[in-house]
């Protein structure tokens, strides 16, 4: 029998992190470029932090910058950017920002066909370093195909500077990695899904590393940022490797997600996640205890009340989180949980 498998794996070619290295930019535009219409997609916030020395380095180099200054990961928020940037016809664009501003960048690139730059301000999810983008579409947050950024400028002396809590929400994203590898497994036995036991493997690495160092993750340490950005990079290649998020995304995302749809108070990605987590390895079997301790160290509140989520919204959630991606086995099903039965698992983890 001929052998037909085939599989497309994006990776950056060039990954920039420490102290200081955003003046990296100029020169890994100039050589990546098409042209000199460069755009720069970020927020009113970041721009401030990275956006507008990113901005003056390339208008040093004789670059023409456009700069788009945007809200949320939404899909009416894309289709503005894409009708704006359309007519420039840029030869490389330029994500500056948290989780959002990369996202919108990565997508756009991928629908213009162009390359895109990675320049986190905060190592808030892994989505700085993968090939997918988590896009609000009817008010369902969904992860879709965008482009892997071909590079990464990852400058800890900028990222040091944003609230810790974002710090905190990454590491979290990174940790429940563990779980999103439990439902990849799960499926495996239960529905023959094809595993990739290399991305399953890193993204195990990139959780455990972070659990195991949990008490290194604290408040104004550029070290805890550079701990968690290294994993968060790892969690990117664990995607690139699979040609998906199903090593960073398991049923403790379908929860987040689902918490989005419901009404998610306060919380942002990383928060949502990390009580998706305590659910999810407690359905396993697992050791929810130590994910919770490890939470705990990081500063991360893990109960509903503390994001202003009403218990009826958790449960719901959790009831129905299966359904955000009926396509995506996990140790969810394919129905909706029973309303006791998520109450409990929301109780025993303590979210409610």
């Amino acid at each position: 029998m001929d052998f037909v498998k085939c599989r497309t794996m994006q990776f950056p070619r060039l990954v920039f992190v420490g102290h200081g290295v955003l003046h990296n930019v100029t020169d890994v535009v100039r050589e990546n470029s098409v042209n000199k219409n460069i755009v720069i997609i970020t927020g009113k916030t970041t721009y401030d932090l990275a956006g507008k020395d990113v901005e003056g380095y390339l208008s040093d180099a004789g670059m023409e910058t456009f700069v788009i200054k945007t809200m949320d990961a939404t899909a009416e928020n894309f289709d503005s950017i894409i009708s704006e940037i359309k007519g420039i016809k840029p030869g490389l664009v330029i994500g500056v920002g948290g989780g959002s501003k990369i996202d919108l960048a990565k997508k756009a690139a991928f629908v213009l066909g162009v390359s895109a730059i990675s320049v986190p301000t905060t190592p808030s999810h892994d989505g700085i370093a993968s090939p997918r983008a988590t896009i609000k579409r009817d008010h369902v947050v969904l992860s879709e195909d965008a482009a892997m950024p071909m590079a990464i400028i990852a400058d800890t002396s900028v990222m040091i500077k944003a609230p810790y809590r974002f710090l905190a929400a990454g590491a979290a994203d990174v940790i429940a990695n563990i779980t999103a590898v439990m439902d990849w497994k799960l499926s495996e036995r239960l529905n023959g899904e094809e595993i990739s036991s290399s991305a399953a493997a890193l993204s195990e690495y990139a959780s455990r590393e972070l659990i195991e160092k949990a008490d290194l993750i604290v408040p104004n340490s550029e070290e805890a940022v550079w701990l968690v950005t290294k994993q968060i990079l790892a969690s990117g290649t664990a995607m690139a490797v699979a040609s998906s998020s199903r090593p960073a995304s398991g049923s403790e995302h379908l929860f987040a997600h689902a918490l989005e749809k419901y009404g998610s108070g306060s919380s942002i990605h990383g928060e949502q996640v990390a009580m998706g987590s305590l659910v999810s390895i407690y359905l396993h079997g697992g050791d929810y205890s130590m994910l919770k301790e490890t939470y705990k160290k990081i500063g991360l509140p893990t109960s509903a009340s503390s994001y202003g989520i009403s218990e009826d919204t958790a449960v719901k959630a959790l009831m129905t989180a299966h359904s955000i991606r009926p396509e995506r086995f996990t140790i969810l099903g394919v129905k909706d949980m029973s309303e006791p039965a998520a109450r409990k698992a929301l109780e025993i983890t303590g979210i409610i």
